[in-house]
């Protein structure tokens, strides 16, 4: 099993931070006092895998005794789990100027003269807890997109690529756009299968009708240009931050040429890395 304690400065990031590695398989917890830890990892033994990446924050809310928290970090060590812990922290004036943007009240400003005194209080609070963190990422220039990379380049599984998913679908237009499309590609230039008698009542995924979409030079050089298109944009996209890019394919019914290309291009995104899914969202409707 594998445990992140996510702590560091107040307005530093760990909420944003906690949401990207949330999106990379963690399961996170927040605002978990250090005696509660070794119970709940305990729990996530007995999970059966559903609780195998865990993201605790710890922050100064939470914070009653750091000695505390510091064993149960090397009791879960000497237990045989990865444990490791990730401090957050930016400079006093980005702090200040994002609590003031944000207008939330920082957490030790009502025992504070002022919000300046409340950031170095902290500071000087955590400092024990940033002493024995495994990463420090200072976050005072970093874009979210870079925060989000980051914290994929450390705690990323291998194979992710950039942490981004695709979602490919196949369409009609005669049923109209998916909404959430990111990138739309028409394929009604192509040779229409519905003019074959054999073919009309079969689908891109059989064997007859992708042949025949495939036969045409035209749609194979189409589908070679968008393959670099995408391999060109897509680390792109991921490198901006973006989670998950839905792509579209349509044809005039969504039965036969976008269905194909669809097909084809979930294979090859696959095999570039990327977590992708295949959808065709009008081919089972009435002809």
């Amino acid at each position: 099993m594998e445990i992140l304690i996510i702590s560091g400065l107040s307005g530093a990031g760990k909420s944003k931070a906690a949401s990207f590695l949330e999106d990379m398989g963690f399961y996170i917890v927040d605002n978990m006092p250090a005696a509660m830890i070794l119970k709940f990892a305990e729990f996530c033994v007995g999970g059966r895998g559903r609780y195998d990446r865990v993201a605790l924050v710890y922050d100064v809310r939470t914070a009653s005794s750091f000695t505390e928290l510091f064993e149960v970090l090397d009791r879960l060590k000497s237990m045989g789990d990865q444990c490791r812990m990730l401090f957050l922290e930016a400079t006093p004036e980005t702090i200040i100027k994002r609590y003031k943007e944000t207008r939330r009240l920082h957490p030790l400003r009502s025992t504070s003269a002022s919000l300046t005194d409340a950031v170095s209080r902290e500071r000087e609070m955590m400092q024990k807890v940033r002493d024995r963190a495994d990463h420090v990422i200072d976050t005072s220039h970093l874009s979210t997109a870079q925060l989000r990379g980051e914290l994929l380049r450390l705690f990323g599984e291998a194979g992710e690529q950039g942490g981004m998913s695709v979602n490919i679908t196949s369409f009609g237009y005669k049923h109209g756009l998916p909404l959430d499309a990111d990138l739309v590609f028409d394929v009604r230039f192509m040779p229409n299968p519905f003019y074959i008698e054999s073919l009309r009542n079969q689908t891109g995924l059989d064997r007859g009708v992708a042949d025949y979409v495939f036969s045409f030079q035209q749609t194979r050089d189409f589908l070679d240009k968008l393959k670099d298109l995408l391999a060109f944009s897509l680390p792109l996209y991921a490198e901006e931050g973006k989670t998950v890019l839905v792509i579209a394919v349509g044809c005039t019914g969504g039965h036969h040429r976008s269905v194909a290309i669809t097909h084809a291009l979930t294979e090859y995104i696959r095999g570039l890395g990327y977590p992708v899914t295949e959808s065709h969202r009008d081919m089972n409707r009435g002809i």
